[in-house]
């Protein structure tokens, strides 16, 4: 039509449009309209409907239970209806639900936002752990405590192995001296390491932690947190988390391999990572930190300190968990340094233990090395002691005292064991470990004094030396000559 109005003929505009012959073009002239205007939505069925006498039944459950899906129904049609229906009449019904859910069912949508440069910075924990990273050749689970602007889109992080409030704080540290600036608001979910519940019976009601509103005090920022079971106002961060795990993925993919030798080397990994994409963000991170404040402030420590006294089981609690420490500090004061990763005790201002730090509530830390002359002297309290399991140091030593409760009695066999442990504690634990591997392979009944020859043998006899006798004249002599001498 548009070549025909510039003059062309039916020919030529036939073949400009690629129509193959005039006819065609004069059918649409004598019309004067277009092929799109001649269309016609059609309103009958070119097939019988496999579910025309179920349907109405069917969209009463719909109505009832929006959330039924179309797989759950036509499973149970056809558990009404046995032989009415095939399996490859799924799709069908599928569609059919479908197209019921777009004209019947209201959906929540999204409000997009509009973000300022320098108002906001988001912060959500995204877990790594399905890279399947290895350090030193051991899975190594974790997330990342992911910091963006949403204006810009510049992220930064730390990983952390649980949504901590330390690890908030590192996180959130290391993204204000990264940028050397500082937002109005923090903005997070509603993370229990931030927010606490105002009533134990309502939980859509939730106040900030003084501890968390501390650590904003300190960088001069303001708290705000999504609405609870709104994560599309996190949508911003959420998006990124995903491009940033596809990223890692593939510059794995490039390296080759997916060890590291320690956490420090992997976390520079992650930060060349975040480096990268961040380069192309500069211009509208220029227009962030315009209309931001300078940090002017120093960070806070690495740590959280706490005072604790040692129980009478040589325990102390941190965070809802158990840790054991020397008998030597029962009853005392011990300071207690909680570490992203680690903790440290002190007694007055000597470190005395190092340990790992263990996320979750009511687990326990115990190191038999502290306990087992305790347990030596009350052998019968190891049968039924509360933390027992943490008594067997690999799955040898539980072997091997499954074991011994088949050949002795019970409080011999526990006395057994303990001695085993009382050896691997003096000596060292592999040693203990190699030999109770050997015997275990055996069908020879042993105890611990079989396990005490194999690791360590009785000294050789020290061979008698002939001391020949001294004459002290050969002294005098030697003595006279110098007197001599010296006249």
């Amino acid at each position: 039509m548009k070549e025909r109005s510039k003059g062309r003929t039916q020919e030529q505009a036939a073949v400009k449009a690629n129509i193959k012959g005039r006819k065609t073009v004069a059918k649409y002239e004598q019309l004067d309209q277009l092929p799109s205007q001649l269309k016609q939505s059609r309103t009958y069925r070119t097939r019988k409907d496999p579910f025309g006498k179920d349907w109405p039944q069917l969209e009463q459950m719909l109505q009832a239970a929006p959330e039924l899906e179309a797989t759950t129904l036509f499973e149970w049609l056809c558990e009404q209806h046995p032989h009415r229906y095939q399996e490859n009449q799924l799709r069908t019904l599928q569609r059919r639900v479908g197209d019921w859910r777009a004209l019947h069912q209201n959906r929540l949508a999204v409000l997009e936002q509009v973000h300022r440069p320098g108002e906001v910075l988001q912060s959500d924990g995204v877990w790594l752990t399905e890279l399947e990273v290895t350090i030193a050749g051991e899975p190594f689970k974790h997330l990342l405590l992911h910091c963006v602007l949403p204006y810009s889109n510049w992220e930064w992080g730390a990983i952390a192995q649980s949504e901590s409030l330390l690890a908030f704080q590192r996180a959130l540290e290391a993204t204000l001296f990264k940028l050397g600036a500082v937002p109005d608001y923090h903005q997070t979910d509603n993370s229990s390491a931030v927010t606490h519940h105002l009533s134990p019976t309502d939980s859509t009601e939730r106040a900030f932690n003084q501890a968390y509103l501390a650590l904003l005090h300190h960088y001069g920022l303001k708290p705000r947190t999504i609405h609870i079971g709104c994560p599309e106002q996190n949508g911003d961060i959420e998006a990124i988390n995903g491009g940033l795990k596809r990223a890692l993925a593939q510059h794995l993919l490039l390296r080759g391999q997916r060890d590291f030798a320690t956490v420090a080397e992997y976390e520079q990994f992650l930060e060349q990572v975040m480096t990268k994409r961040n380069q192309r963000r500069q211009q509208r991170l220029t227009e962030e930190l315009t209309v931001m404040r300078p940090l002017t402030v120093k960070p806070l420590g690495p740590y959280q300190e706490i005072r604790l006294k040692v129980n009478r089981a040589s325990l102390i609690r941190v965070q809802h968990n158990a840790y054991s420490v020397p008998t030597s500090l029962i009853n005392q004061q011990v300071r207690v340094r909680i570490y992203e990763w680690h903790l440290e005790v002190y007694y007055r201002q000597q470190l005395v233990e190092t340990m790992p730090r263990l996320v979750g509530q009511n687990r326990y830390h115990l190191n038999y090395r502290h306990l087992i002359d305790s347990l030596l002297r009350k052998p019968g309290g190891f049968r039924n002691y509360r933390y027992r399991e943490a008594l067997f140091p690999s799955l040898v030593f539980r072997q091997a005292w499954d074991t011994l409760n088949q050949w002795y009695a019970p409080r011999k066999a526990d006395l057994i064991y303990l001695r085993l442990l009382h050896l691997a504690a003096r000596h060292l634990e592999s040693e203990v470990a190699a030999a109770l591997k050997q015997l275990l392979a055996g069908q020879d009944r042993w105890d611990d004094t079989t396990v005490t020859r194999l690791i360590a043998p009785p000294p050789l006899p020290v061979p008698q030396l002939a001391v020949p006798p001294i004459n002290l004249s050969q002294y005098d002599a030697l003595l006279g000559e110098v007197s001599y001498a010296a006249a």
